[in-house]
C-alpha cells in the first residue's frame, strides 16, 4: 500500500506516511491543501475496493460516524472516493493507544482506572444516542493524549467488517473483548459495548484479560460461560464498588447488565464522589441503591438484590470457610469417593470430549459465519413496515416506531420529479413488508430535493452532513470549502450559511463554502469549576485552544478548583487562541500561634514551624522572669501572609534599680533594650 505515497486525493489530501495498517485499510498521515492541517487518512485495502457491497456499507457506515461530534470519539472528516481509492479523513491524533499504555505501566491504579472509564463511557453515550453502537471496543482503539484525556476510534468499523465472510485475524485478536451474544452471533445492541468497555476496565485494573486460552474459540466460550476472577482477587487494593460496577458491565446476560452508558456514567460519577460507596442491583441490571463500604463488617448476602461480584466473593469466602472447617476424616472419606469416581472417568471423559468438540465445531461455525448472518434477536415477533414515503422528513419520529429504527442520521438526498423537497420519495425494506423487530432492523430513507435546477439549495441549520450530501447530488462538480465559525444562535456541527447564498445560481465547477458552526465560541464561565471539569467544558467546544494552568494561592476558593481565566468570561474566543486557566492551591495566609508566656526558644521554634519571621525586642518586667515572651505583635490565632514577622517582646528582667556608689557628674543615661529578628540571626 506504499504506492500511495506523495499521492493527491482529490486534489486535496496528500499522503505523506504510513501511520497504521488494519485488517481492512491501511492508515496515512496527510496534508489536508485546503485547510492547511494534518490528517488521518484511512483507505480501503484493494481487496475490499473490488466488493461492490463492501464499499456500500464502507460509505453508508462512515456518513453516518461522520455525524458524531463529541471530545472523546475521532473526528470523522470526510468520506470519499478518488479514483479507485475509497477513504475516510478522520482528525490525527497525537498519542498512544491504552494498549500501548498497558504494555508500559502493567496495569492502573484504580483513579487512573476511572478517569480513562469514564471518558470511554461518555463517547459510548454519545454514539448510542445516536443508534450507533461501536461493537469492537477494546485497548487498541481507545487513543490517549498528552493531556491525559482520550478519544474512542474506528466507530462504525466493526460493523463494516461484519459484511466479511472470513475471521481475520484483527478479528480474532478482538475476542478477548467480545461479549457473549458476539461470541454467539447473536443480536447485538448498545449493552455488548458496555460489557466490552467492562472487559477493558478489568484490564487495566488488573493488567490481564479475564478470559484467555489457546484458540480464539475457546476464549469466547469462556465470554458466554462467565465466571471471571474478581480483581480484587488478582490485585489488592481495588475498591468494592469500582469492581461492582466492572464485574456488572461483564455480566454474560445481557438482561442483568447497565440498560444504558448513561446508567453505566451514573453510578461511576456517584463512586467518584465518594469510593467508600458500594451498589446493590435488581433486577433488570437496575442500580436499586449506593451504601458507605463498611470493611469489619461484612455485607450479607441479598438474594435477588446481589451484584455479581457480591455474590461470587460470598460464594468464595463460604467454600474458603468450609473447606477450612472439614475434619480430617471427611477429608479421607473424599478421597475415597474421587477413587470411587475416578474408575468411571475414562467413560465419562470419552462422553465430555465429544460434546465439547460438537460445541467447538458449533460455536466456530456462528463466529465465522456471523457476517452473514441476521442480528436478529430469537423469536421476536414479525411487524409491518410503516409507509414512510410521502412523508416530510421533519414530521417523521422515530419514537412513534418503537419496533423499528428509522435511520434519520443516513439520510440520502436527491433531486425527483414527483416529490416536493423535503418529502420521503423511497424506503428500504418498503411499506408492507413484514420484518422482525428491534433496534438492528433499520429503514434507509431518501429525501427529494425537489426538481433538479442549479440554485444554491438554503442549508443553514442543517447538518454538515446532510448539506454535503446535498450539494453532492446535485452533480455539478462543485468545489466545496468547509469553515468554522461560531454562532450564538446555530448548534455546533450544523450549517451558518453557505457563499455564494441560498437561491443563488450555481455553475458547474464553482466554489462553495459551508460554514458550519462552532457554537457560541464565548469563554464559558469557569470560576468554582474543578479542573477535570473545565478541561472538559473547554474541550467540548472544539476550538483547538491551546490551555495553559498555573496555579495560584486564593482565600475564597478550594484547592484544585478555579479561581480564574484569561481571557475573561464571556469573551470571544478564536480558533487555536491560547487560554490560561489559574487553579486554586488553597489559602496563602496561615495561622499565627499564641506564643505569649512561652519561652523565647520555644516561640521562636513555633513561629518558624508556622511559616512565619520574627524579630526580638528585649523590654524590663518586674512580673515576667527572663527570656518570656511578653507580648507579640500579631494576635494568637488571627490569620496573615506567608513570611509575615511577628514582633516578640522579651523579658530581660526587672529594671536595675541599685545607686550609684558616688554621684555622677553627669546626668545616668537609661539603657536601650536590644532586638533580634529571624533575619538578622536568634
Amino acid at each position: 500500500m506504499e504506492n500511495y505515497l506523495g499521492r493527491l486525493l482529490d486534489n486535496r489530501y496528500e499522503i505523506l506516511e504510513v501511520i497504521g495498517t488494519g485488517g481492512m485499510a491501511v492508515v496515512y498521515k496527510a496534508l489536508d491543501h485546503r485547510l492547511n492541517r494534518l490528517v488521518a487518512v484511512k483507505i480501503l485495502k484493494d481487496e475490499f475496493s473490488r466488493n461492490q457491497e463492501f464499499r456500500r456499507r464502507f460509505h453508508a457506515e462512515s456518513q453516518a460516524v461522520a455525524m458524531l461530534s463529541h471530545p472523546n470519539i475521532v473526528s470523522v472528516y470526510d468520506v470519499s472516493r478518488s479514483g479507485d481509492v475509497d477513504y475516510i479523513v478522520m482528525e490525527l491524533i497525537e498519542g498512544i493507544t491504552l494498549k500501548q499504555y498497558l504494555e508500559k505501566k502493567g496495569c492502573l491504579n484504580w483513579r487512573e482506572t476511572l478517569h480513562f472509564a469514564m471518558q470511554i463511557a461518555k463517547a459510548l453515550e454519545h454514539a448510542h444516542s445516536r443508534g450507533i453502537v461501536h461493537r469492537d471496543i477494546k485497548p487498541h482503539n481507545i487513543m490517549i493524549l498528552k493531556d491525559g484525556s482520550i478519544k474512542v476510534a474506528d466507530f462504525g468499523i466493526a460493523r463494516i467488517a461484519s459484511a466479511q465472510s472470513t475471521l481475520t485475524r484483527e478479528a480474532l485478536g478482538s475476542v478477548h473483548y467480545i461479549s457473549p451474544e458476539q461470541a454467539k452471533g447473536a443480536w447485538v445492541d448498545d449493552r455488548s459495548d458496555l460489557y466490552s468497555l467492562g472487559v477493558v476496565m478489568y484490564e487495566m485494573l488488573t493488567g490481564r484479560t479475564p478470559y484467555d486460552g489457546e484458540t480464539p474459540v475457546s476464549v469466547a466460550i469462556q465470554h458466554i460461560n462467565g465466571g471471571a476472577p474478581l480483581p480484587s482477587t488478582l490485585v489488592t487494593g481495588i475498591p468494592r464498588g469500582l469492581e461492582q460496577i466492572t464485574m456488572h458491565a461483564m455480566a454474560s446476560n445481557a438482561d442483568e447488565r447497565y440498560s444504558s452508558a448513561t446508567e453505566m456514567l451514573r453510578d461511576m460519577e456517584e463512586f467518584r464522589k465518594n469510593p467508600s460507596l458500594t451498589f446493590v442491583y435488581g433486577p433488570g441490571g437496575q442500580t436499586l441503591r449506593q451504601a458507605p463500604q463498611a470493611p469489619q463488617q461484612p455485607q450479607q448476602p441479598q438474594h435477588g438484590g446481589m451484584t455479581r461480584s457480591e455474590a461470587e466473593r460470598y460464594a468464595a469466602a463460604r467454600a474458603a470457610n468450609r473447606a477450612a472447617r472439614q475434619p480430617d476424616e471427611r477429608r479421607a472419606a473424599e478421597r475415597a469417593r474421587r477413587e470411587q469416581e475416578k474408575k468411571r472417568r475414562t467413560v465419562i471423559g470419552v462422553v465430555c470430549a465429544a460434546a465439547a468438540a460438537v460445541v467447538l465445531l458449533v460455536v466456530l461455525g456462528v463466529v465465522l459465519l456471523r457476517g452473514s448472518g441476521t442480528n436478529d434477536k430469537p423469536d421476536t415477533p414479525e411487524v409491518e413496515v410503516p409507509k414512510l414515503v410521502g412523508m416530510k422528513l421533519e414530521d417523521i419520529n422515530p419514537d412513534d416506531y418503537p419496533e423499528l429504527k428509522i435511520d434519520l442520521n443516513g439520510v440520502t438526498y436527491d433531486y425527483n420529479d414527483e416529490y416536493e423537497k423535503g418529502y420521503v420519495y423511497e424506503q428500504t425494506p418498503k411499506a408492507g413488508e413484514m420484518v422482525k423487530g428491534g433496534r438492528v432492523r433499520t429503514i434507509s430513507l431518501k429525501v427529494s430535493l425537489g426538481k433538479e435546477n442549479n440554485l444554491m439549495p438554503d442549508l443553514a441549520g442543517q447538518s454538515e452532513a446532510n448539506a454535503m450530501s446535498q450539494l453532492k447530488a446535485m452533480n455539478l462538480g462543485l468545489n466545496v470549502r468547509r469553515e468554522e465559525e461560531s454562532s450564538d444562535t446555530v448548534p455546533a456541527g450544523s450549517v451558518t450559511r453557505t457563499d455564494p447564498a441560498a437561491e443563488t445560481e450555481l455553475q458547474e465547477g464553482q466554489s462553495v463554502t459551508v460554514y458550519v458552526s462552532l457554537g457560541s465560541g464565548k469563554m464559558p464561565e469557569l470560576k468554582n469549576q474543578s479542573k477535570e471539569n473545565a478541561k472538559s467544558i473547554l474541550d467540548a467546544m472544539n476550538l483547538n485552544l491551546r490551555i495553559t494552568y498555573l496555579e495560584e494561592e486564593s482565600d475564597d476558593i478550594a484547592s484544585g478548583n478555579v479561581t480564574r481565566t484569561v481571557p475573561a468570561s464571556d469573551s470571544q474566543l478564536s480558533r487555536g487562541q491560547q487560554v490560561t486557566v489559574y487553579v486554586s492551591k488553597g489559602s496563602g495566609k496561615v495561622t499565627v500561634p499564641p506564643v505569649t508566656g512561652l519561652s523565647v526558644r520555644d516561640a521562636i521554634d513555633l513561629l518558624t514551624e508556622n511559616g512565619l519571621k520574627y524579630e526580638i525586642k528585649r523590654v524590663y518586667s518586674d512580673t515576667d522572669e527572663k527570656d518570656r515572651v511578653v507580648r507579640q505583635s500579631e494576635a494568637a490565632n488571627s490569620k496573615v501572609a506567608k513570611d509575615t514577622i511577628v514582633t516578640l517582646e522579651v523579658s530581660d528582667g526587672p529594671e536595675p534599680t541599685e545607686a550609684p556608689t558616688e554621684a555622677p557628674t553627669t546626668a545616668p543615661t537609661e539603657p536601650e533594650p536590644t532586638t533580634e529578628s529571624s533575619e538578622s540571626g536568634d
